[in-house]
Parts: structure tokens; sequence; C-alpha cells
């Protein structure tokens, strides 16, 4: 598969984008964007563009948002409307700067959030969402394991591992996931009134173990949308199905693109 990387500006910065496409590539079907975790980058996705470009013949677009990975520093702290104000900044620009129209929107934890908020500001763009391991509100086990993670992950063997895909941004991004998570200001944060204006295919994916949220999360994307929807447990996984489960994750997306244009 063909990549090729380019960078591109929004207010703050640029960013980094990688592109997955080739021969068996079709680019009359709406590409796929990818919206990474809450210390995630376009490395930490390692083979699954690939994978989910090969398996559906489209082409698959990841980006690394501001502050993350090879993008430039976030100039300031994540405000509690980080998720909607992705749809407003990182996507627009990413479409214009590849000039997509038609687009399929795959988010993995927050950054499956980040595709529905995007796909109900976006409806005539968007021709399906996949959300994979998504949380969907605020819910005490998410809370739970995010507190765990803010006091194991500030040692410094962790920051270091960290630093490894966001560089001397790694702290920055530790605390825009545990801060605004914890926040108090973002407590009542919920995805319904975005799941509600979908108009198109929806896929929730989630582990029967995902330490980071319940299957109420699916349930209630696979619920509010007044669409076709559909959800996927993936039996004996954990937080990152693409990871530990591919094969479920692949099958399921080709499923739900094969009669997306």
């Amino acid at each position: 598969m063909r990549t090729r990387d380019m960078f591109f500006g929004v207010p703050g910065g640029r960013l980094f984008a990688r592109i997955w496409d080739g021969h068996d590539v079709r680019h009359d079907r709406a590409p796929i964007i990818l919206f990474h975790d809450s210390l995630g980058c376009v490395d930490v996705w390692r083979d699954f563009p690939s994978e989910v470009a090969a398996a559906t013949g489209r082409a698959v677009v990841a980006y690394d948002r501001l502050g993350f990975g090879r993008s430039d520093p976030h100039p300031t702290v994540l405000s509690a409307d980080f998720i909607r104000d992705e749809a407003r900044t990182g996507l627009p620009a990413l479409r214009q700067a590849l000039h997509i129209d038609r687009m399929v929107l795959f988010g993995h934890s927050v950054g499956g959030a980040m595709a529905v908020a995007a796909g109900a500001m976006f409806p005539a763009a968007t021709g399906a969402v996949i959300t994979e391991a998504a949380q969907a509100f605020v819910e005490e086990r998410t809370l739970a394991r995010v507190a765990e993670a803010r006091q194991a992950m500030r040692a410094p063997d962790q920051i270091a591992r960290l630093a490894r895909y966001h560089g001397r941004k790694a702290r920055w991004v530790l605390d825009a996931w545990t801060e605004t998570w914890l926040s108090p200001d973002f407590a009542a944060w919920t995805l319904d009134d975005y799941l509600r204006l979908l108009h198109c295919p929806v896929l929730a994916i989630h582990g029967d173990r995902d330490e980071f949220g319940s299957q109420a999360f699916p349930q209630r994307i696979g619920a509010l949308p007044p669409t076709r929807t559909r959800v996927v447990i993936a039996e004996d996984c954990g937080h990152v199905p693409h990871r530990e489960r591919p094969e479920i994750v692949l099958k399921a997306v080709r499923e739900c693109l094969a009669t997306v244009d």
C-alpha cells in the first residue's frame, strides 16, 4: 500500500497527515478519515490504516491533532468542548487540503466521539460513522481508569514512552487526556445531541472487556441515531479492538461500507 505524508495549517499551527492509497483503491469511493485516541497519533495506528484500505478498497487518511504526534504543539490547554471543536478546526482544514467531499469517519476511543460529532455537523458529506471503543457520556468506570492512569503515567519511564510518539509534547498530551476528563466542567458531557443528528449508517464496535467503558456506550451509540445502526461486541477484547481483534473490526467495517459510495 502506497503512503504519502503532508502538513496542513490550522489556527495555532500545522498538522501532520498520512494518506494510504494505491492501485487497489477506488478513488470514486469516499475515503476513510481516522481520528486517534487521547494518547494517540498517526504512528500509533501502526498497520491498521493499510489493512482497512486493503479490506475496503478505499483511501485512508489519518492525522495528528494539534499538540499530538508530529503536529505542532498546542498553544493552550484543551477546552471542555474539544470534541466538538475538532469538527470545526482540524477536519475542515484536512478536507480542504485534500479536496475531500464525501467521507467516512472512523474514530477510536475519544476519536470515536469526534467522528460522531463531525458526522452530525457535516451530514451531507458523511457516508458513514464508525466508532471503536468510543465513550458516549462520562461513566464512572472511565473516570476511575483515567485517575489511575494519571498517577501511573507520570512516572519518568511512562513519559519517555509517550515521548517516542509526541516528543517534548508528551506531558501536555498526558495532561490533555487526564485533566480534561477529570475536570468538573466535563462531567455533564454526552454525545446524545450529536447522535440524534446523524443521517448515515452507524457502526459501533466495542470490546466486551473494555477497561475504559461498559457496553452502555455502544448501546447508546446504536440506539439514538435515526438511521441504520449496528453494534458489534468483540469477545475477549479490551480497549483496542483493531489491535486485539483486527479480523472482527475489518469484517464489520467492510460490511458496513459495502453499500456506501
